[in-house]
């Protein structure tokens, strides 16, 4: 924390941070940098004093409305804080979020099907021999091994497990190269750019590169993906509707109590109410 807070430059601010003439202290602000990482000390600091004064103004709005704090779980099942459960109540008291109706959430789903799409799976073996690009020799000579295995499993392709068993240099091996269930991501891209050029049953008729080496690919079976029914989805459509309006009305409401509010020090613009989130949404 010591090397920190020896990080935050003692020359900004020139003013002390004030939010309608109550002072923000500069070593609170320094204890708040750490939640706020930045390119620079300086942008940390004014990303801290952002959140801090957001977290003063509806503090403050507690105040005046007289609220009691509540402290209720967080998400994490933690007990809130006084001042969370405070900011909390303002917040839910001062910004009315309306529920995602069906048709709200029917018109998103149309709107959207590419989102709630099943991803294609693949089951594939391989047969990998590993290769550094930067070794040119022995990466050519792997080439060469892999075009040679290649026209070996074309004679025969029932002895791909085998082979796999035999040569491959990757862990599969024991289980005759086999990869089991492949989704979108779960292998490198040009692994699965070759897959997806590939038929089920075919194995693959030049060597595909990669990081790690030459790969050998028996696709086994595709089973393509598909549209998840809207009944499926719609809680999911619901919350997400219901998660970015409410993010647009805190936004709004923020904007509303800067704008009324004397704040010195530091400047606050539209765009740093999303420091406010740390503080207003725990």
């Amino acid at each position: 924390m010591t090397s920190l807070l020896n990080r935050v430059p003692r020359q900004e601010p020139r003013l002390p941070v004030m939010v309608n003439g109550v002072e923000i202290p500069y070593d609170e602000i320094a204890r708040e940098v750490q939640f706020h990482p930045a390119s620079s000390p300086l942008e940390a600091w004014q990303a801290a004093a952002h959140a801090l004064t957001v977290r003063a103004l509806l503090l403050q709005e507690a105040d005046r409305l007289r609220l009691i704090p509540e402290p209720a779980p967080d998400a994490d099942g933690l007990p809130e804080t006084d001042d969370e459960a405070l900011i909390r109540q303002v917040i839910e008291q001062e910004v009315a979020v309306p529920s995602a109706t069906e048709e709200n959430c029917r018109r998103y789903y149309e709107l959207n099907r590419a989102r709630f799409r099943a991803p294609a799976i693949t089951e594939a073996s391989h047969i990998l021999l590993s290769a550094v690009k930067s070794e040119a020799e022995t990466y050519a000579a792997r080439r060469a091994e892999a075009e040679c295995l290649i026209i070996s499993l074309a004679q025969d392709p029932t002895g791909f497990a085998k082979l796999a068993r035999d040569v491959s240099d990757c862990p599969s091996a024991a289980q005759g190269g086999n990869l089991g269930q492949l989704s979108l991501g779960q292998t490198t891209p040009d692994f699965e750019a070759a897959m997806d050029k590939m038929d089920p049953g075919e194995i693959s008729s030049e060597p595909v590169e990669s990081p790690y080496g030459f790969h050998i690919i028996h696709l086994e079976r595709r089973i393509e993906g598909r549209d998840l029914p809207f009944d499926a989805v719609k809680t999911r459509i619901a919350n997400y509707l219901v998660d970015r309006v409410e993010r647009t009305a805190v936004a709004q409401y923020l904007a509303r109590l800067v704008a009324a509010a004397d704040i010195t020090g530091v400047e606050i613009g539209i765009e740093a109410h999303s420091t406010a989130n740390r503080t207003t949404m725990q």
